[in-house]
């Protein structure tokens, strides 16, 4: 079976790109090792394959198993998310050219605009994208060639239109570029917003298990297509088999999984709502939260990812991290196991100082698939830490 844009999401998941193998009919498509393959004469390639750079068979499956879930013509699998960036704003960018992105961007995307391609000549303005004037005026103050957004935010939960800002961008002859990796394809589609492109650490909840590293680029422009096509090519940073198929095993069960992340994250949420240790909840399926109805609007389900503030500030935070056990301290989220993170030490560690700086009293938590009722006790008896 060959999936149809018109079939379901999970029923897109499990097919796009895995045809049974003819020869024996194994209905999981063979995962192919080689790294370069015969030719029939010179320049005769058989299916278009060369070299294991530039295309493989297990990569390719799981490039078109992401473009049919993102609603994308294109879709190219990296190593990991910022080698995805890179290739991105290499390809598409030039030196002069400006990115516009979020405030509150993820640590390692911020270090990439402004510390590598910053020597390239690339500038960056970060700016509050819940202020469309601010946008608009930050876009038209410079040679602007990418708006960028993550939406949900990293780790703030903030909540931006997609619509407007690809508006925006359009009207100024710049792209939108949307870091779907929060809410994944499952729950949003920016390409069907107005973005022109989607980046992915496909790591987080593409992949799933917590077993794999990778990035993705999707878009639904041959000429966008061609240039990123190329610099994937030229560099080389991409997605080895392997990883490519624990990917696509990871990708065929996303759906059920966010159902699951979806549901734990809101549990976890209202219950700490109702703490009188927190000072905010940040998390998109709380009708108190500012970005609750646009959410509602251009999301299927609000996620698995939870921000909290503590009023003890730092020491509370750090305390509650501390001293979880079915949740684990550790970097990334996406996993099927839960996950707590303390930004400002950790995955923002690198913004410190800057705009994009976390606040000291946050904690990010990724809620598993795990019995909410064990979540939940995890948390009661961390929270009976703090002084």
């Amino acid at each position: 079976m060959t999936a149809s844009e018109n079939q379901g999401f999970n029923t897109r998941a499990v097919h796009a790109g895995q045809a049974f193998e003819p020869r024996t009919g194994a209905v999981v498509p063979p995962l192919h090792f080689s790294s370069t393959y015969a030719q029939d004469g010179i320049g005769g390639l058989r299916s278009g394959y060369e070299y294991g750079r530039g295309g493989n068979p297990t990569r390719d499956a799981l490039q078109e198993q992401l473009a049919a879930l993102e609603l994308g013509t294109h879709a190219y699998s990296f190593s990991s998310g910022l080698a995805a960036e890179d290739a991105l704003i290499r390809a598409l960018t030039r030196p002069g050219d400006h990115i516009v992105l979020g405030n509150d961007a993820y640590g390692g995307t911020y270090r990439l605009i402004s510390r590598v391609l910053g020597d390239w000549g690339i500038g960056n303005t970060p700016v509050d994208m819940a202020n469309l004037d601010r946008v608009r005026h930050a876009v038209a103050a410079h040679k602007t060639r990418f708006v960028w957004v993550e939406t949900p935010s990293n780790p703030l939960m903030k909540i931006t239109d997609i619509v407007a800002l690809a508006d925006i961008a359009h009207d100024a002859g710049a792209l939108l570029v949307v870091d779907n990796t929060f809410a994944s394809p499952y729950l949003q589609n920016p390409l069907a917003l107005g973005a022109d492109v989607v980046v992915h650490s496909t790591t987080k909840y593409i992949g799933g298990h917590s077993d794999v590293v990778g990035g993705a680029v999707i878009v639904k422009d041959a000429e966008l297509a061609e240039k990123i096509g190329f610099v994937q090519f030229a560099v080389g940073a991409v997605s080895g088999p392997m990883d490519a198929f624990l990917t696509t095993r990871g990708l065929k069960t996303l759906g059920v999984r966010m159902d699951r992340h979806s549901l734990n994250g809101q549990a976890v949420a209202e219950w700490l709502l109702e703490r009188p240790e927190v000072e905010a909840v940040l998390y998109p399926g709380l009708p108190t939260h500012p970005g609750h109805e646009l959410a509602k609007k251009q999301m299927r389900s609000f996620g698995g990812m939870v921000s909290v503030q503590f009023k003890g500030g730092e020491a509370a935070a750090r305390k509650v991290a501390e001293s979880t056990s079915v949740f684990t301290l550790a970097e990334s989220l996406g996993g099927i196991e839960s996950l707590m993170n303390y930004p400002s030490e950790m995955t923002h560690a690198s913004v410190k100082g800057t705009e994009l700086a976390v606040p000291v009293n946050l904690l990010r938590l990724s809620c598993g698939i795990e019995d909410v009722e064990d979540l939940l006790a995890d948390l009661d008896q961390a929270f009976s830490s703090i002084p």
